[in-house]
């Protein structure tokens, strides 16, 4: 009898969030091990809750939201969902551009289903949320990595977009605020980019999940809000999941914008997708319109003596104090990309890092390469857990450095 094998579409997919160090890690706490989960954004597991408006709203909408919605998503949260495209500055969307998700990771499955054949080109960052270069490589598209520059605070290379644009690329990926460096994309990289994106007739897919979690008085840019965003068609993707720390909800959103008379048999495509699956789950949907009409219901968090802007300075002075590490301060979301010095500690394998880390202090995050990015010396913290939590963390990191060798 044959062995049932998975298809070859995913021999080169990888997940790597939630791939073999995070299966050793559920093996360990199986065995009794308590672990420090660091390698996702998951507030709730910190004991950071949705605001009590949101829970209200939610216990509201169970009984309402028993049946199936319209397949494309709720009237009133699509609306809701227009008039907050409006304010971040988002010209022409109404609710027929909007669509909802079961979160933003399956409307980035739609997106791009929708969108690529085999062979198609796809230029993604570097580093990048892993699922948009999993799913991108399972639709059958050739992604193409561009870099984005740690000594230019790892903002995007415009000359590595360029030299990656070929005849066969048929769209550019933005996360911004970014996942996994907490960098803030200014206005003008965003208009430079979108008028790259048009000089080659370029989709714009725009992942803005953290846009209303962003820190030190900056403001979040949209992508379709710049100027010549009306000439590219723009894929804006967003939710509820970190803003307003309700991730098991799954409630995302994505809407079109720009040159959308252009996009019309890839919106059709969209739409059939969106119906194959029924609809989003309706109460989720049902508290979209209450959740956004406070949108920055985080914002006390992110300011000086907030819970998050605590846990981010906590963060980065013990990295700025372990010998062997540096980073980019992060202005967003929950996550810093510390730089590992290679030659210092002999490191050849990022993975093996973690796995180390994982062994000897407990503590689950995720390595550079499971964002793609093609360097060893990368790693991902997530900064959620409490200030004191976060110093033990710090402290067992650097007893780990103060002896580690790999080779």
């Amino acid at each position: 009898m044959k062995d049932y094998k998975k298809t070859s579409k995913l021999l080169n997919v990888g997940y790597d969030i939630r791939g073999p160090v995070a299966d050793e890690a559920a093996r360990m706490k199986a065995a009794g091990i308590d672990i420090i989960p660091l390698n996702t954004g998951n507030p709730a597991t910190f004991g950071l809750y949705a605001p009590g408006f949101v829970e209200d709203a939610m216990r509201d909408a169970v009984r309402a939201g028993e049946a199936y919605s319209d397949s494309v998503g709720v009237a009133e949260a699509r609306s809701a969902i227009a008039d907050y495209s409006k304010f971040k500055g988002i010209p022409g969307v109404g609710p027929d551009d909007v669509f909802t998700g079961n979160g933003v990771s399956e409307l980035i499955s739609i997106g791009l289903q929708a969108l690529l054949d085999n062979g198609d080109e796809i230029l993604i960052p570097a580093p990048d949320y892993p699922l948009w270069t999993g799913v991108a490589t399972l639709c059958g598209g050739k992604v193409l990595h561009y870099r984005c520059d740690e000594d230019a605070g790892w903002l995007p290379d415009l000359d590595d977009i360029r030299s990656k644009i070929s005849s066969k690329t048929k769209a550019i990926v933005l996360i911004n605020p970014n996942n996994p460096t907490g960098v803030l994309y200014p206005r003008a990289l965003l208009e430079d980019i979108v008028r790259i994106a048009a000089e080659a007739d370029l989709i714009v897919f725009s992942d803005e999940v953290y846009d209303r979690l962003v820190m030190d008085g900056e403001e979040h840019v949209s992508t379709g809000a710049v100027a010549g965003a009306e000439d590219v068609l723009v894929v804006t993707l967003n939710g509820l999941s970190k803003s307003h720390m309700v991730a098991g909800y799954r409630c995302g959103w994505l809407t079109f914008s720009g040159a959308t008379a252009r996009a019309k048999d890839y919106i059709y495509g969209v739409r059939m997708l969106a119906s194959m699956r029924m609809c989003a789950n309706v109460p989720s949907q049902l508290i979209i319109a209450k959740a956004l009409s406070d949108p920055y219901s985080a914002a006390p968090l992110l300011q000086q003596g907030g819970r998050i802007y605590e846990q981010r300075e906590c963060v980065w002075r013990a990295i700025c104090r372990i010998p062997g590490l540096s980073a980019v301060k992060p202005k967003a979301a929950f996550y810093i990309f510390p730089k590992i010095d290679v030659a210092r500690f002999d490191v050849v394998d990022d993975e093996r890092f973690v796995l180390d880390f994982l062994h000897e202090h407990h503590v689950l995050m995720t390595h550079g390469r499971g964002f793609n990015y093609p360097e060893p010396d990368h790693f991902r913290i997530v900064y959620l857990p409490g200030v004191s939590e976060l110093e033990k963390i710090s402290s067992r990191l650097e007893a780990f450095l103060a002896t580690y060798k790999q080779k």
